[in-house]
């Protein structure tokens, strides 16, 4: 493997949940007045369309479902690092 990240796996779910919770964590002090949960989910709105079409597969009915799929991934997201910070200060989970 060549890159980091590579359009075709930032169109997965799983590489653009790490995409969209590590360009969060670097932000989210740029931009204190919007919350975290919007944040993320616009870079995952960004994220998805951008690879999408530099894939090849941005379609209209494609293009629909981004936004609800972009929902999806600021949530795994959001929620992955709530588990990470859970871990650290060794809080049990619910």
């Amino acid at each position: 493997m060549n890159e980091f990240f590579s359009w075709s796996t930032l169109v997965t779910f799983t590489g653009c949940s790490a995409a969209t919770g590590i360009i969060t964590q670097f932000l989210k002090n740029t931009f204190q007045r919007l919350p975290t949960q919007w944040l993320s989910y616009f870079i995952a709105l960004v994220i998805l369309y951008a690879a999408t079409y530099f894939t090849g597969g941005l379609t209209v009915p494609t293009a629909a479902a981004i936004p609800l799929n972009s929902v999806l991934v600021a949530l795994a997201s959001n929620g992955a690092y709530s588990a990470v910070l859970r871990v650290k200060n060794g809080k049990p989970s619910r």
